[in-house]
């Protein structure tokens, strides 16, 4: 991706300029520098690809809430197939997919069985008591990955003084775990646990493009395991907007009716599905760079003396601690006033996420910043 060089910004005012879907530089008044800027907060940082534009723009519509757009019904029939389900069902977020999801296989009162850091409990607003009225039952699993083991221990005995135990949940990849992937090995033994139990299984998976491709799993694999998948479409796969929610039949039909419920119907939707449709045609492979350039940066982040730890790196996702004698807002304010933009987790906790919108040179760019920085400075 070539970086444009030598035009005179001078009369801008100070501000980002986006040149292209990678790369973005700060004009600065009187300043004709510019500082190349690499987006390492997040994979939802994507712009559609030209490709993609194409697709969106000669997309055949219709009205989608009387399921008569062509290409929304294309896009469904294709992800339902490829994953070896029976029906799908499009969002606009990947948070509204899951909470329909939680919605359709519980009833209040009831009782959802997930991961502590998991993004349906810590990152969705309270959606689960808000949308559902179901209660939370927390496990403390391994950087978001847990056993069945752990799920047959708080499973609730049939008493009067529990909530039912109804829905168990899954996040794949784990974002708050650094991108773990959820090993396919245990969710075949929770699910088994699940149908013990009468327990419904439901898959975040947010990056799970990411994980079957660290793991070597295919979608009809990922498929057979779970009642209800979430599939986000918008971040390295890079779509504008969406994420599906697949099931069985009965489930879709009633989740169509919780996401007309909630807001979610919408009608020439077809523009985004072609994004989603184009995105899962041609964008999955790429996503191996994306790993790779997140191993750059994770060798990098090991050698240096102001780091920690690492956790261990298996997608695109790389966090890391800062050691306890560097402020968290210092070394962010150098990656950035140097152009490389990064996200806190927490104390002396960072995330870089990688994605379509870098390429190699931008990965040798944040490595020579980060090379660069000394808490010192």
């Amino acid at each position: 991706m070539s970086v444009a060089e030598g035009e005179n910004r001078t009369a801008m005012p100070a501000e980002i300029v986006r040149a292209g879907p990678a790369l973005r530089f700060f004009a600065r008044p009187k300043i004709s520098i510019h500082i190349m800027v690499v987006d390492l907060r997040s994979d939802t940082f994507t712009l559609p690809t030209p490709g993609m534009l194409a697709a969106m723009a000669s997309a055949k519509v219709g009205d989608d809430v009387f399921s008569e757009d062509p290409t929304m019904n294309a896009l469904q029939e294709y992800a339902a197939d490829l994953f070896g389900m029976e029906a799908a069902l499009f969002f606009p977020s990947g948070t509204m997919a899951n909470q329909t999801a939680i919605r359709t296989h519980t009833r209040p009162g009831e009782e959802l069985i997930c991961d502590a850091g998991a993004h349906v409990h810590y990152y969705e607003g309270g959606g689960i008591a808000a949308n559902s009225g179901v209660s939370v039952n927390l496990i403390q699993g391994e950087r978001g990955v847990f056993t069945a083991v752990d799920v047959e221990a708080r499973v609730r005995p049939d008493n009067v003084h529990f909530p039912v135990s109804r829905i168990v949940c899954i996040e794949n990849t784990c974002n708050r775990g650094g991108g773990r992937v959820f090993p396919v090995e245990n969710v075949k033994e929770i699910y088994q646990t699940c149908k013990k139990h009468g327990l419904k299984l439901h898959l975040d998976g947010a990056r799970l493009f990411n994980a079957m491709l660290a793991e070597g799993t295919t979608p009809r694999q990922q498929g057979e395991l779970y009642d209800s998948i979430s599939l986000c479409l918008s971040k390295g796969l890079g779509a504008p907007v969406g994420s599906l929610l697949l099931g069985d039949d009965a489930f879709i039909h009633q989740a169509r009716r919780v996401r007309k419920m909630m807001g979610g119907g919408m009608r020439q939707a077809g523009f985004l599905a072609a994004a989603g449709l184009y995105a899962l045609q041609n964008q999955v492979a790429r996503l191996e760079q994306d790993h790779l350039h997140a191993k750059l940066l994770a060798d990098t982040l090991s050698s240096l003396p102001y780091i920690k730890d690492v956790l261990p790196q298996q997608t695109n996702i790389v966090s890391f601690r800062l050691s306890e004698s560097v402020e968290t807002d210092h070394f962010l304010g150098h990656l950035s006033k140097n152009g490389v933009l990064a996200m806190s987790l927490g104390p002396h906790m960072v995330r870089f996420v990688t994605h379509l919108g870098m390429d190699h040179t931008g990965v040798e760019y944040a490595i020579r910043t980060l090379r660069g920085y000394s808490p010192l400075s």
